[in-house]
């Protein structure tokens, strides 16, 4: 074997009592390694800093550990130590075997939400991402499933559109576009944290537009009289809910969400931890609201909306798909009832001001900053005259109303 080793030569090496190590004369400090098992493999050995060393190769091809024994015996030449590059190199793959999209998801909602996890509750989050338990929601539902497992580093950009394209054919592109943008969050929070990491996540994956999501719908007489009218029928927390949002305007999650430790007497009081504008918000509410909170009195639940007694209600698109299919409505989602609610207070009589106030929107300019009266008494006005207003189109036979026209947008 003056020439060195073959490939075939090493396979009809037979095994011994005891493991050796047999030199290849092609190659200096080249040793294939014979297990009395049978089984084969590669190292080089050398040393380094007047120790002795070894660098396992595996079970390889013998041009691939003739190549890496020269390299490593380079690596020696310029004082480096090829063992120690492996280990690093085992370690960096650990590394990102650990980092998983799930792990890196979790490590997000506690750092970036302030998710904390208490021994069999619910989980709960701090005031710095309002729409933080929503987004936990969309986690577990619709991403982690497919990519939770998956080191973060190999997730592919073909991987992220394909997710997208089921999203899109069973809820819809604006769905698709929401976990787009969170999994596009993730993703560049854990690029800031880490050495190596690009985002697979490009310009243009997006199925929507900005502009063309925006919605003007309302719903007209018609529609709101058969919704109302269904609603006050059925039982249940989302058909309430539906009543709850049309008679107060506010937001879906804010209402769906609400605690009865949120309600003193006659009011809604919205802490800022869970209001868009991240200020506090006392809703006088109306006899009308206030009747379709007190229905929804479930003993031990904190919520006032609920399913179970113990978490607040969801599964929105459930419930909306079987209320659609039981009063023939369609093409009107949850928060266009806060925009018809909106329309509705003007139709009442109610000032634009006090109207942007009802549905917590912050005021723009100085009146923003400067103007610290509640306005509760315009407010209960506000919330009473819109009560009487839906009360006489879903009963018009009970009182004079001027019918809207059917108006689409």
């Amino acid at each position: 074997m003056a020439r060195g080793f073959t490939d075939i030569a090493i396979k009809n090496l037979k095994p011994g009592a005891d493991r050796r190590e047999i030199p290849d004369p092609g190659a200096r400090g080249l040793y294939v390694i014979v297990e009395p098992s049978g089984f084969k493999s590669l190292a080089v050995r050398f040393r380094f800093e007047g120790k002795p060393k070894k660098l396992s190769l595996g079970n390889i091809s013998l041009s691939a550990a003739r190549k890496a024994a020269a390299h490593a015996l380079h690596e020696v030449k310029e004082g480096r130590d090829p063992t120690a590059a492996k280990a690093k190199a085992k370690d960096e793959r650990r590394t990102i075997a650990a980092n998983t999209f799930g792990r890196v998801a979790e490590q997000y909602l506690k750092l970036v939400c302030g998710m904390k996890l208490p021994d069999g509750g619910e989980p709960t989050f701090n005031a710095k991402v309002r729409t933080a338990a929503r987004r936990l929601a969309d986690l577990n539902r619709l991403v982690l499933p497919v990519l939770g497992d998956r080191p973060i580093s190999e997730i592919r950009r073909s991987e992220i559109v394909e997710l997208l394209d089921n999203i899109e054919i069973e809820r819809g592109p604006v769905m698709a576009d929401r976990t787009l943008a969170l999994i596009r969050r993730i993703m560049n929070w854990h690029a800031t944290r880490a050495d190596n990491f690009n985002s697979p996540i490009v310009r243009g994956m997006a199925r929507t537009k900005a502009k063309e999501r925006a919605r003007k719908r309302t719903l007209d007489d018609g529609e709101i009289r058969t919704v109302w009218n269904a609603a006050s029928e059925a039982e249940g927390p989302f058909p309430a809910l539906i009543k709850f949002l049309l008679l107060t305007g506010a937001r879906r999650d804010e209402a769906a969400r609400m605690k009865w430790s949120e309600i003193d007497g006659g009011e809604w009081i919205l802490p800022a931890s869970r209001n868009k504008v991240k200020v506090e918000l006392v809703r006088p509410l109306s006899a009308a609201a206030l009747a379709v909170v007190e229905e929804q009195r479930r003993e031990g639940s904190p919520y006032v909306f609920t399913t179970d007694a113990k978490s607040p209600i969801s599964a929105f698109s459930k419930f909306k798909t079987k209320f659609e299919a039981a009063t023939d409505t369609s093409g009107w989602t949850l928060h266009d009832l806060r925009r018809t609610a909106r329309s509705l207070l003007s139709r009442a009589g109610i000032s634009s001001d006090h109207a942007e106030r009802c549905l917590g929107h912050a005021l723009p300019g100085i009146r923003d900053t400067y103007d610290r009266y509640e306005y509760y008494d315009e407010k209960k006005h506000a919330y009473d005259a819109l009560a009487a207003l839906i009360e006489r189109i879903a009963n018009p036979s009970k009182g004079n109303v001027t019918t809207l026209k059917k108006k689409r947008a």
